[in-house]
């Protein structure tokens, strides 16, 4: 019998395949939500800040189960955790079904904030859960072919959402529902008994503490996670790209769904260029660049007339985000101690994970009093800003050569 290659062994587990496409599914079912209710919410309201209330409604249950949701994925079975959180989803899907066949807003803000505190507790347990579905030789493996295939969702999902919603206000978030529905049976179809944990201890309020503290003598560490918490804050845009697919380039929610698919195409196009061709050098240098490239790349969206040249670019906004993720990651990895490993990630988490929630609302609101097109290049100028003035607070980041040291 021949062997299968080496990149697709870990099709050979039958766990591993159910965990892949429930993921697979989740993924999809969160941008075609995502895209769904923007459009809807910014059909229904015609304000920018209604916008920026989803980003804050998400961010809100983020912080405080921040502190037990990593907890509770160490100290439970983990696949259980993954069926609890994305039925919650599908119970979510429901009840957004029923907001837009009673044409209704309020209630979304609540089912986005249950959605969000669901997605808290799936989160670390579906990233967790990959080792218990393959051998440990495969785990490399499974990992790459995990984050392939939530990228393909998240390049999918929103042109998909973006299709469907002329067919009717229901479709994208009926196919939403669906796609939890299987995706929580794909979770339960993986096998109890090799979820089982090993005992590890929780995360307690001093050891999140400890993180900060270990971060704030860290300058590189404090440098790269302060420089991105900045530069999304200010410089996202994600929130308002509703406003002009309509207002702007007159498309529609087919146009949204493109727009919302070009920063993926752009994270991917770099993750496989930085692949092939590993930085070596001038990492603190290319880390700068990378943010101003960020903010540049914001500024021209804004100033775009038609729908082209603002897809171009939001790729090269997602693929300079993509670069200084992967170095400061990479520095976070490098500097962090095995033991201190699971508390500086745990912090940095929800720095970095938060300020996109936030940069939603800040965007939302800023287009609420000056319009959206100068509220992206305010915060594309933002960003510009943040990264010079970074480069002068954390001189010792800047001059890094490498990931394994400092110069």
């Amino acid at each position: 019998m021949t062997r299968p290659k080496a990149g697709r062994a870990v099709f050979r587990f039958q766990n591993f395949r159910y965990y892949l496409a429930a993921r697979f599914l989740w993924g999809l079912a969160i941008q075609v939500q995502t895209v769904a209710i923007a459009w809807y919410v910014y059909d229904l309201t015609r304000d920018p800040l209604d916008l920026g209330m989803i980003g804050l409604a998400t961010f809100l249950p983020t912080v405080p189960l921040s502190l037990i949701t990593g907890a509770v994925a160490d100290r439970y079975d983990r696949r259980r955790i993954l069926i609890i959180g994305y039925g919650v989803m599908a119970a979510g899907g429901v009840a957004l079904c029923l907001c837009a066949f009673m044409a209704v807003l309020w209630p979304i803000y609540l089912v986005v904030t249950v959605v969000g505190a669901a997605r808290s507790f799936s989160n670390p347990a579906g990233q967790a859960l990959v080792a218990a579905t393959v051998p440990d030789e495969e785990f490399s493996s499974a990992t790459a072919w995990t984050n392939s295939i939530i990228q393909t969702a998240t390049v999918v999902g929103p042109a998909l959402g973006g299709l469907l919603f002329p067919l009717g206000v229901m479709v994208p978030f009926a196919v939403a529902l669906v796609c939890f529905v299987v995706a929580t049976y794909c979770a339960w179809r993986i096998v109890p008994s090799q979820t089982k944990l090993g005992g590890k201890p929780p995360v307690t309020w001093s050891m999140l503490v400890a993180g900060y503290r270990f971060i704030w003598g860290r300058s590189a560490i404090l440098g790269a996670i302060t420089l991105d918490l900045a530069a999304v804050l200010l410089g996202g845009a994600t929130a308002l790209l509703p406003i002009f697919a309509s207002e702007v380039f007159h498309t529609g929610s087919w146009g949204l769904g493109l727009l919302r698919s070009m920063p993926a195409i752009g994270s991917i196009a770099a993750a496989l260029t930085l692949a092939h061709f590993p930085l070596t050098r001038g990492v603190g240098r290319t880390m700068f660049m990378a943010v101003i490239v960020y903010g540049l790349a914001t500024i021209g969206f804004g100033l775009s007339t038609s729908i082209w040249p603002a897809m171009a670019c939001l790729m090269v906004l997602g693929a300079a985000d993509v670069v200084s993720v992967v170095i400061r990651q990479s520095i976070i990895q490098i500097e962090t101690p095995d033991e201190m490993r699971g508390r500086v990630i745990a912090v940095h988490n929800i720095m970095t994970g938060t300020s996109n929630n936030l940069g939603d609302f800040e965007s939302g609101a800023l287009a609420h009093f000056v319009g959206a097109p100068p509220a992206v290049l305010i915060g594309g100028a933002g960003a510009v800003c943040a990264s010079l003035i970074w480069m002068r607070l954390f001189p010792q980041l800047l001059a890094r050569e490498s990931f394994t040291q400092a110069k």
